[in-house]
């Protein structure tokens, strides 16, 4: 599918045979690109002082310009698989609708089609579960304020779920191995990386989107901060006030725990957020599944999204993925832009 929308736009034929029949400025881009897949914490100014030096050598902006592609492509990727959808499904789509036939899809047709529904009362009593600790959560920050120093340790004690990463890349597949050079090269657990006296956690207060990456952006890259900075905005807030079957209900707690919980996974601490919600709102199945679609995208079942939230309904679920997929390139741009204006200062 990529293939044919590449040559679609008139990509040259050529670059398809593989990373060494691509030009050298391209492949330059290899190593910031694997970076900001799977281990965005390692990006550091020096990965810009290589880009814009020396033969076939970027300029900041175009730099700027590549690293937003990037991390859009990774992040899209995300939703991708988040939401069940394989080539298969593409190739039957586009046929019908080349056919006239788009709406005449039988369920059974697609793989990723839905497994029957929990029973109603199972749903109800999840939905009522999780509203109840919300509605606890917000009690308690009336009548409770929280230190600096507890608020570290939660960070720190955010619970960790273990996901098989299997391999980077299956390396029995041709057809894809041909563009990696390190198929081996993927995500680990940020609390237990083998740096972590080198690289810090990343601190919000220090260095976050509205007050540094945002103007960052717009500066190298004209305009585009706005539309980045609309569409965080726009996922992040997005609700119609309902959980399930229930209506009227404020989101916002859950939200806020599933967009730091992914930028958690990435090292990255909101400093006035108190991160035992985050073990408090999400069961481990729902960590887990976040966890597998940001980091081992690949690695999602067709009909996970389906065996996880199963109180929501099917567009809260795509909302999820939403916001897995701008968090997580939110994330990896937040590690980047601070490198470019390390690189500039």
């Amino acid at each position: 599918m990529e293939k044919k929308e590449f040559l679609m736009c008139g990509g040259n034929k050529d670059w398809l045979n593989g990373y060494q029949h691509i030009p050298k400025k391209l492949q330059d881009l290899n190593e910031i690109n694997k970076l900001l897949a799977h281990q965005p914490w390692l990006f550091n100014k020096g990965h810009i002082e290589k880009l814009t030096k020396g033969n076939d050598s970027w300029s900041l902006s175009e730099v700027v310009h590549a690293i937003v592609i990037l991390s859009h492509f990774h992040a899209l990727s995300s939703f991708v698989f988040g939401c069940g959808i394989n080539d298969a499904d593409l190739e039957l789509d586009h046929k019908l609708t080349s056919n006239g036939h788009k709406n005449e899809l039988p369920l059974e047709a697609s793989s990723s089609a839905p497994p029957s529904p929990p029973p109603p009362e199972t749903a109800e009593a999840c939905v009522e579960q999780l509203m109840q600790k919300m509605r606890s959560i917000s009690e308690q920050k009336t009548s409770d304020e929280t230190s600096q120093e507890e608020l570290v340790r939660g960070f720190e004690r955010v619970e960790s779920v273990t996901v098989d990463p299997g391999n980077g890349c299956d390396e029995n597949n041709v057809d894809l191995v041909k563009y990696i050079d390190d198929p081996n090269f993927s995500y680990v657990d940020f609390a237990r990386r083998r740096d972590g006296s080198v690289i810090p956690t990343f601190r919000i207060q220090d260095y976050s989107w509205d007050d540094h990456g945002f103007s960052l952006v717009n500066r190298l890259y004209s305009d585009v901060g706005n539309l980045l900075d609309e569409k965080f905005k726009v996922t992040y807030n997005l609700t119609y006030n309902n959980m399930g079957r229930r209506t009227n209900v404020d989101t916002t707690i859950f939200r806020r725990a599933v967009w730091n919980y992914i930028q958690c996974m990435y090292g990255i601490r909101h400093d006035d957020y108190d991160y035992r919600e985050v073990n408090e709102l999400l069961d481990r199945n729902l960590k887990s599944y976040i966890k597998k679609v940001c980091c081992f995208p690949h690695r999602v079942a067709l009909n996970e999204c389906d065996n996880v939230m199963k109180a929501f309904r099917r567009s809260e679920k795509i909302h999820v993925n939403l916001m897995i997929t701008e968090a997580r390139m939110q994330a990896e741009l937040l590690y980047a832009l601070r490198s470019v204006m390390k690189y500039m200062t």
